[in-house]
């Protein structure tokens, strides 16, 4: 009852909803989307959780009258990415910090967006800041791990307290196959490491899930160390 009052409402007074970033969210919210869990850019609204975000089909329809030049993404692969990021960002993230962004990263842009309604966190590219995103994804921290064993390093998985890792529990195959489906230019690997990249590929063959394992058991030996 309450949004069929608020879309009738919105009838009569289409003409005040700009396309800016603002007005955006706040119809969304007057059709009662919690954008808290969208990601905002000028072009598309990805929907990060869908059951949270309540951005039913039918809201989508009522959005998409007053903003026909928004698609709105309903990209599975893209909720299961936020999903694995959120649970390192909600142990990690402190409301209203200033978060220090790498340059030119998609995925890192949409994943952290929804963080500024959500923690209320300002999003800088220099300049004074409280934490500073490092991009590094699962497979590159892996092969990061592996490489210091090979090189009798010990265990190289050291996280740094003022950094964040929002694709530290992602795989290389998920981000790119999200950016290939939304026509972004893929991403590769930054360890070159040829021994720790043989090793990390015959392990894909014998056991897929065993990244996750790896940082989990360094977690625990980091752990252990530390005591």
């Amino acid at each position: 009852m309450d949004l069929m009052f608020n879309i009738s409402n919105l009838a009569s007074e289409e003409e005040k909803f700009t396309s800016s970033k603002k007005d955006v969210l706040k119809y969304l919210k007057i059709i009662g989307v919690d954008t808290r869990f969208i990601s905002y850019t000028p072009d598309k609204i990805y929907i990060n959780n869908l059951r949270f975000s309540k951005f039913s089909r039918t809201r989508e329809k009522t959005f998409n009258n007053q903003y026909p030049d928004i698609e709105v993404v309903r990209n599975k692969l893209f909720q299961k990415i936020c999903s694995k990021s959120s649970k390192v960002l909600s142990e990690e993230m402190e409301p209203n910090t200033r978060i220090l962004m790498p340059k030119d990263n998609y995925i890192v842009e949409l994943i952290l967006e929804p963080y500024t309604r959500k923690y209320g966190v300002e999003l800088v590219y220099s300049g004074e800041h409280d934490l500073a995103v490092n991009p590094v994804i699962l497979d590159d921290e892996v092969n990061n791990i592996f490489q210091g064993i090979f090189n009798g390093d010990g265990l190289n998985y050291n996280l740094d307290k003022n950094e964040i890792y929002p694709l530290i529990n992602v795989s290389l195959v998920w981000i790119n196959s999200f950016l290939e489906m939304d026509g972004h230019e893929l991403v590769e690997c930054e360890n070159k490491n040829d021994l720790a990249n043989s090793f990390s590929r015959f392990l894909d063959d014998v056991a897929p899930q065993y990244k996750e394992n790896v940082l989990s058991a360094a977690d625990f030996i980091n752990e252990r160390t530390t005591l």
